[in-house]
C-alpha cells in the first residue's frame, strides 16, 4: 500500500440556489468540500454523515447521498501526497456552522467562482460536476 495516498470521502452540498458549500480548515488557505478520512470499517455514507456532523453541526440525509465518482488528485494541505476521493452529492438539514477543525464555510456559485484559493480536487473535479 502506498503511504503517500490519503483516502477520503467528500460531499458536494448545494443550496436551493445551486450554490456549492466549501470549507476551509484551520491553519490552511484552500477551500474544499466537507468530508474526511473513513474510520476503520466505516462505509462512505457513515463517514460522510459523521464528518458533516463534526465539521458543520448539521445532519446529512443519508438516503439522499448519491455517488458522483472517484477522483485522484494532488492533496491540498499535505505536500507530496495524493488524495483518492469518493465524492457524493449530499443533502443536509439543520443549521450549518463551522465546527471542529473548520475555520470558515462559504457558498459559491459554480458558474461565477469568487477569487479564492481552491483545493485541486475541488477546482479540477468537484466544481465542474456542479455546473
Amino acid at each position: 500500500m502506498d503511504e503517500r495516498i490519503i483516502k477520503i470521502v467528500a460531499a458536494l452540498i448545494r443550496d436551493e440556489a445551486g450554490r456549492v458549500l466549501l470549507v476551509r480548515k484551520r491553519g490552511t488557505t484552500a477551500f474544499m468540500q466537507p468530508g474526511g478520512k473513513r474510520e476503520p470499517g466505516e462505509s462512505d455514507v457513515a463517514a460522510l454523515g459523521r464528518e458533516i456532523a463534526e465539521e458543520l453541526g448539521c445532519r446529512a440525509l443519508t438516503d439522499t447521498m448519491r455517488p458522483l465518482g472517484r477522483f485522484d488528485c494532488i492533496a491540498a494541505n499535505e505536500p507530496g501526497f495524493t488524495v483518492q476521493a469518493a465524492v457524493y452529492a449530499v443533502e443536509v438539514e439543520g443549521e450549518l456552522a463551522p465546527q471542529a477543525e473548520i475555520d470558515e464555510a462559504v457558498w459559491v456559485d459554480p458558474a461565477r467562482l469568487p477569487d479564492l484559493p481552491y483545493a485541486p480536487l475541488t477546482r479540477d473535479h468537484v466544481l465542474p460536476l456542479a455546473l
